[in-house]
């Protein structure tokens, strides 16, 4: 275990198609882990293809806390990834094991290492004066006006991403507080543990867009379309579910509804999931702390092994 009195838990973070699976099984076949899954898609059932869930033999062989939870029409919050997460380490260390959270979704990884802030309700009509004004000005325009007024929350938001625009306008709007300084002011769940936190990613980009490309015609090839077409038909889905706006999911949403064609579905979707790669490496990196390996390095394993081998002394 750790040196100092705090009991440790492993972070394996990276962006999609970073390998981050394959390196934690190979983890836990060495080391007394327990696999925390820390990923807002694979916590639905019956969404196993375009989230790249791992098989269910593997599941069984390496069971990962926090898959296949809820159902797809409902939603699953950072503040209950949090509730949840922190139970389940305190349940894994008083099984003198070490908690091994794996996967990609940073602003889950963020809460757990700094809390949860205390944030307004959301005002409707705001909101729509904002979607109102975006249809003129462009949510990029938005965003630019964010920057200058919470330059720190910006540099961590894309340009077209209008829920998180959206919400951090309304949160300085009813606070009267930036969207960074309100989170700030959040404290860590549970301060006595000593997270070792590694960030996967392949140095060159190319290599990680490459990969994204071969995944999803893989996906595509194993039945993703046919996973979503069950999800259509089921008639008690939509498309402004957080479950149907995952990459991928969305877009062949839009497929089956007739908005696009499979192969305008296909290349929407290749290019949705490289902006989430995008996106993830720009949180990743606003991370002090996190020691990089090189996913796709011949000694990537070895990599993280040297910087797991304290938790376990």
């Amino acid at each position: 275990m750790s040196s100092n009195n705090k009991k440790p838990a492993i972070l394996l973070m990276g962006p999609t198609a970073a390998g981050k699976t394959d390196l934690a099984i190979e983890l836990a076949k060495r080391y007394p882990v327990e696999l925390i899954s820390v990923d807002s898609a694979l916590v639905y059932r019956q969404m196993d293809i375009g989230t790249g869930k791992p098989s269910r033999e593997l599941l069984q062989q390496f069971p990962h806390h926090l898959v296949d939870i809820i159902d797809p029409r409902d939603s699953y919050s950072a503040g209950q990834f949090v509730r949840d997460v922190s139970a389940l380490i305190t349940d894994i260390h008083t099984r003198n094991r070490v908690p091994l959270l794996v996967g990609g979704t940073m602003l889950y990884f963020r809460a757990l290492l700094r809390g949860i802030a205390e944030m307004p309700e959301a005002d409707a009509g705001f909101r729509a004066e904002l979607v109102a004004r975006a249809a003129v000005e462009s949510w990029p325009a938005l965003h630019a006006e964010l920057a200058a007024r919470d330059p720190v929350a910006a540099k961590r938001i894309g340009p077209n991403d209008a829920q998180r625009i959206q919400r951090a306008l309304e949160v300085m709007r009813l606070t009267g507080k930036t969207m960074s300084s309100v989170q700030a002011e959040a404290q860590p769940p549970l301060p006595e543990v000593d997270y070792v936190a590694i960030g996967l990613s392949p140095v060159e980009r190319e290599a990680l867009y490459d990969r994204i490309e071969a995944r999803f015609h893989q996906m595509m090839h194993s039945g993703f379309l046919d996973e979503v077409h069950n999800l259509y038909r089921r008639g008690d889905l939509s498309a402004d579910l957080p479950a149907l706006r995952a990459v991928g999911y969305r877009q062949l949403w839009q497929h089956l509804t007739g908005a696009c064609s499979l192969e305008e579905a296909v290349q929407q979707g290749i290019l949705a999931t490289r902006h989430l790669a995008r996106r993830q490496l720009i949180w990743m990196r606003a991370e002090p702390a996190l020691q990089w390996v090189d996913s796709l390095a011949d000694d990537a394993l070895i990599q993280c092994e040297r910087k797991i081998d304290n938790c376990f002394n």
